[in-house]
C-alpha cells in the first residue's frame, strides 16, 4: 500500500475558490469583509506571513487594513490600535502577528481583541466557547486539519485518533474539536506528549495520527497501523548540504517509509500549512456575516 497524498495546497485553493464566490455575493448586499492585520518589528518570518496573509485577503476580496509598526511600538499605542479596529465596523477580525517584541505583554494584546472580532480562535472566550461546545472562531490551523481531513473522505465519528503534541495552537485545540458532539467530532482521542510512556503503543491503536510534536521522526513505520490517515503539522528545518539553502524542510512524521503503510498523508511543505491562512479568511468571513445579522 501506498498512501494517497493529501495535496493542503489544492484543498485551501478549493477553498479560498469558494470563500471568493461567498464575498463576492456578500458584496452585493454592500457587505465587504474586512481584516485588520497587525505587525509590529522587522521579523522577516512575520513579514513573510503578513504579505501572505495580504496577499490571501486581496485575491478573495476581502479588505485588508495593515498596519506596520516599528519596533519600539509602546505597549498603550499598540492597545491603542487594537481598541480603534474592535470599534470599526469596516474591521470584522483582528490579526496580531506573534511574536511581539519583549517590551509588550503578549497576553495582554490577545485579550484586549475583542472575542467577536478574534478570527485567530484565541481570546480565552472563544477557547472556553470551543470547550464547551458552543458556536465560536474556532483556531485556524486545527480547523484546517480537520477540514483535510473531510474533505479527504476521512470520517471522524466513532474514529480512534492519537493527537502526539499538546500545545495551545494544535495538540490541545484539535483534541477539543475531535471530541464533541459535532460534525467535526464525535472520535475517541488520545492525547500523547513528552511525558507519555510507550509512545508507539498508543499510535499503533490509531485510525488517524495527527503529529505536532515539533521534533522530526517522531512517528515512524513501525508505529502505525495499515491504513491510518496521518495528518503531519510539524515544520522542522534539517541540515541538507545539497539544497542551496543548507537545510530542508520535514514535519514530525518518517514520511518515506510511513506513506507505504498511510491511506492518506500530508507532505511538508504543502500538507497543512496552506490551511492556515485559509481558514483565517473563513473565519473573517463569518465574523462578517455575524456582523449584519446573516447567521
Amino acid at each position: 500500500m501506498t498512501a494517497k497524498i493529501i495535496d493542503g495546497k489544492q484543498v485551501a485553493a478549493d477553498m479560498r475558490a469558494e470563500i471568493k464566490t461567498e464575498v463576492a455575493e456578500l458584496k452585493k448586499n454592500d457587505i465587504v469583509p474586512g481584516l485588520g492585520v497587525i505587525l509590529v518589528g522587522a521579523d522577516p518570518a512575520s513579514q513573510s506571513y503578513v504579505t501572505a496573509k495580504e496577499k490571501a485577503c486581496e485575491e478573495a476580496g476581502i479588505f485588508s487594513d495593515d498596519n506596520r509598526l516599528p519596533a519600539d511600538t509602546s505597549e498603550t499605542d499598540l492597545l491603542a490600535l487594537v481598541e480603534k479596529m474592535n470599534n470599526d465596523p469596516k474591521i470584522n477580525g483582528i490579526l496580531v502577528q506573534l511574536p511581539l517584541p519583549k517590551h509588550i505583554d503578549e497576553s495582554k494584546v490577545l485579550l484586549a481583541i475583542s472575542p467577536s472580532k478574534d478570527v485567530d480562535g484565541f481570546h480565552p472566550m472563544n477557547i472556553g466557547k470551543m470547550v464547551a461546545g458552543e458556536k465560536a472562531f474556532l483556531p485556524c490551523t486545527p480547523h484546517g486539519i480537520i477540514k483535510l481531513l473531510q474533505r479527504s473522505g476521512v470520517k471522524l465519528s466513532g474514529a480512534e485518533v492519537v493527537v502526539v503534541g499538546r500545545s495551545n495552537i494544535v495538540g490541545k485545540p484539535v483534541a477539543n474539536m475531535l471530541i464533541q458532539k459535532s460534525d467535526t467530532g464525535n472520535a475517541t482521542v488520545t492525547v500523547c506528549h513528552t511525558r507519555t510512556k510507550n509512545l508507539a503503543e498508543h499510535v499503533k491503536r490509531a485510525e488517524i495520527i495527527i503529529a505536532a510534536a515539533g521534533r522530526p521522526n517522531t512517528i515512524t513505520a513501525d508505529m502505525v497501523k495499515d491504513g491510518a490517515a496521518v495528518i503531519d503539522v510539524g515544520v522542522n528545518r534539517i541540515e541538507d548540504s545539497t539544497k542551496k539553502s543548507g537545510f530542508r524542510l520535514v514535519g514530525d512524521v518518517d514520511f518515506d517509509a510511513v506513506k507505504e503503510k498511510a491511506s492518506l498523508i500530508t507532505p511538508v511543505p504543502g500538507g497543512v500549512g496552506p490551511m492556515t491562512i485559509t481558514m483565517l479568511l473563513y473565519n473573517t468571513v463569518e465574523s462578517a456575516k455575524i456582523a449584519n445579522g446573516l447567521v
